[in-house]
């Protein structure tokens, strides 16, 4: 059975306005939640050495290190893996088991995550995070003096 539901304007007006900011927050989920349920080429990892170290291990066999670019944008890290098509038109495949497709994955960052080395090593492109929080933002003691 189908209900219909009545919103009422007022208090949708009321949510809106103790929720300043929060907008964006709600596009950005709905963005990351959209890519990542289409968007599972190519597999990756996500390991945690400790609780500042990450790595994303993205599987790209088959590309060369000229084929793949990785950028920063603001809090996104951006994959790019873009086939150059260098194979003769005389070449017939009789089984084509491998991934040839070019690819983007994007992958929001944290606040304080640093990209460190990108590296590729049998068929794995290596990106290592660290998360640095400025001296500012770190908790600390306060002294209490005595009157």
């Amino acid at each position: 059975m189908t209900q219909l539901v009545r919103f009422d304007t007022n208090a949708l007006n009321q949510l809106n306005r103790a929720m300043v900011g929060f907008d964006r927050f709600f596009d950005d989920f709905e963005h990351r939640f959209a890519n990542q349920i289409q968007n599972n080429y190519p597999p990756h990892n996500i390991a945690k050495y400790d609780e500042d170290t990450y790595e994303i291990q993205i599987a790209v066999s088959g590309f060369d290190k000229d084929e793949l670019t990785v950028e920063l944008d603001q809090n996104n890290l951006i994959i790019k893996g873009e086939h150059v098509d260098n194979q003769s038109d005389t070449l017939e495949y009789i089984h084509r088991g491998l991934a040839a497709r070019d690819f983007t994955k994007s992958f929001a960052l944290a606040e304080h995550i640093e990209v460190g080395d990108v590296r590729i090593k049998n068929g794995i492109l290596y990106i290592q995070l660290k998360r640095i929080i400025p001296e500012s933002l770190k908790p600390r003691v306060l002294k209490i003096k005595a009157e």
